[in-house]
């Protein structure tokens, strides 16, 4: 199962309330990393908050992606978030993407005054608040969306993002992973949560109910948070399982061993491993 997409390199920071996250992100701006992603739990009394924390991180950086990995919905309402993102999106010239979360941790969120929802119910709100940000990107005036969890009253959107934002789940679940097939741009899986079996169904999942509604498989990302893996665990992940983007280590000198070493090795096999399944 491979989609034959780019192969990409991202790192994992976490948002701890120091120096190192604004250290670490500029160091794999420099190195050559594509993306960045920040874990969003406001309720942790050690991290940063993780949205300004991302436009920080784009301000002081030219050339790699951040997003959300992936952002708190229950904390989160969708039109702000929505506002937000298009906000960042042209301040950095195009580079961000958005990651999004049901929720999870349902005690920190209450004592945050968020709603604490059913799985079914917090899944529900994720389906919701992807056709609300949708529409807040639209440039579209007079708005009008009455869901069960959120509604747009004559909303008027702007500003218009400078790219189309990809907007990705981090999913574990049927519903959710159909909900990435029909209406989101990408799937953001923990490798530890799931291992290639698991991978491998859930692309299954995503890639029917893509299928059904007339999509094209292909252009669902699948960006994995992968940790530390040996590279021909990575160029398998690839060409095997259908990931097109790893997040790997966050201490600057294992990123500097990564790109340096690793990453030109997985591409290359990977390469190598397409030309002959091409012939």
């Amino acid at each position: 199962m491979d989609y034959g997409q780019p192969v990409q390199f991202g790192v994992f920071v976490t948002p701890v309330a120091t120096e190192d996250p604004m250290r670490q992100a500029i160091a794999a701006d420099e190195l050559g990393f594509d993306i960045i992603g920040i874990q969003d739990h406001p309720y942790q009394r050690r991290f940063f908050d993780t949205w300004t924390l991302l436009t920080a991180i784009a301000t002081r950086t030219a050339h790699i992606t951040v997003f959300p990995d992936v952002a708190n919905v229950p904390l989160r309402p969708p039109a702000m978030l929505a506002k937000a993102a298009a906000t960042l999106d042209i301040l950095s010239d195009g580079r961000l993407e958005l990651g999004l979360g049901a929720g999870g941790f349902w005690d920190g969120i209450k004592a945050y005054d968020g709603p604490v929802r059913t799985p079914g119910e917090s899944v529900s709100a994720v389906e919701e608040a992807i056709q609300v940000m949708r529409l807040l990107w639209s440039g579209q005036h007079g708005i009008r969306f009455e869901g069960k969890f959120y509604r747009l009253a004559g909303a008027h959107s702007g500003p218009v993002p400078k790219h189309p934002i990809g907007i990705w789940l981090g999913a574990y679940r049927p519903r959710m992973l159909s909900i990435i097939g029909r209406l989101a741009d990408g799937w953001v899986p923990s490798y530890g949560y799931l291992k290639e079996p698991e991978l491998l169904e859930g692309n299954k999942r995503i890639d029917e109910a893509a299928t059904a509604v007339g999509r094209d498989p292909r252009s669902i990302r699948r960006v994995l948070n992968a940790g530390q893996l040996e590279a021909e665990i990575l160029v398998s992940l690839v060409v095997d399982y259908g990931i097109d983007t790893f997040l790997v280590t966050d201490d600057p000198d294992e990123m500097r061993i990564f790109m340096s070493e690793v990453a030109p090795r997985v591409r290359e096999q990977v390469e190598s491993r397409r030309s002959r399944s091409a012939h």
